[in-house]
């Protein structure tokens, strides 16, 4: 998510180089001596905190004080959310399911590439300026699909906790099966609580995510059957990583635009066939 919004707002001007690429789960990621060259010789990095990134956070804070970097996720936080007392914890990792945070993250970005790159300040910019208006724009575009859910099935349960944002900005409710990361574990209480959830609010389908395996929720599917409820199993949605590279969802405004459709359809919202980007 960080490296398209950096490829987009750089465009020709800059070489990125994305470490966690389509279908890593960052919360898991283990880096190699590759890797920390990479990092070594970076002349900016970027990349979120919050403790998103887990076992890079230590090749992160090894880094010289004078090297370049940004780390979006806090500056989002700090700059956009901190002050809101209605956003989830601050330790929540993931601020780009609210589109309307991460719409200014491309301008902190071409802040920091413009400490490099000063003459092609007023270029970065612009480009910066013409994602966020595109981001802006499909923030509103998310709200209207999932205002088209019904009441009674305005919940959305997926894997592991990476929706709370999504669920302030867009007015659903959002349950988790593991918790924030995915190196949590689901119990059985949580389990059985939600099954008793699903069967309750008659909720029609749940969410894998593309990036964590899907037994938990297959047990979720499981539990419903043995109670006499039939769930779809739907998805996979976009959480902690982009779709396949070269594909509209591996690009971020694609991800979000999947999951609203993905969202709203399989809870019972209006959806057509036509996409965001046309």
């Amino acid at each position: 998510m960080i490296g398209n919004l950096v490829e987009f707002v750089g465009g020709e001007n800059v070489h990125a180089v994305t470490l966690m690429g389509p279908g890593v789960d960052p919360h898991l990621f283990k880096p190699t001596r590759d890797h920390v060259v990479l990092v070594r010789q970076a002349k900016a990095l970027f990349y979120n905190g919050l403790h998103l990134e887990g076992r890079m956070g230590a090749v992160f804070n090894n880094l010289p004080r004078s090297q370049l970097k940004l780390v979006i996720g806090e500056w989002v936080w700090d700059q956009h959310g901190r002050s809101d007392t209605s956003q989830p914890h601050p330790e929540d990792p993931h601020i780009w399911m609210d589109v309307s945070l991460w719409a200014q993250a491309p301008i902190s970005i071409a802040d920091t590439l413009a400490l490099l790159q000063p003459e092609n300040k007023t270029a970065l910019t612009s480009q910066a300026e013409k994602l966020r208006e595109r981001l802006l724009a499909l923030d509103k575009y998310g709200q209207k699909l999932i205002d088209t859910i019904p009441d009674k099935q305005r919940i959305l349960i997926t894997s592991h906790d990476a929706f709370q944002y999504f669920g302030k900005r867009y007015n659903i409710e959002v349950r988790g099966v593991q918790g924030m990361s995915t190196e949590s574990e689901a119990g059985l209480a949580t389990i059985s609580e939600l099954v008793n959830m699903i069967v309750d609010r008659a909720i029609p389908t749940i969410f894998v995510e593309s990036s964590v395996s899907s037994n938990t929720m297959r047990a979720l599917v499981e539990g419903c059957a043995a109670r006499g409820k039939k769930i779809e199993l739907g998805g996979p949605l976009f959480s902690d990583a982009l779709g396949p590279s070269g594909t509209y969802e591996g690009t971020y405004i694609g991800m979000m635009d999947h999951n609203f459709r993905l969202i709203a359809k399989g809870l019972g919202g209006n959806v057509t066939d036509e996409r965001f980007e046309k």
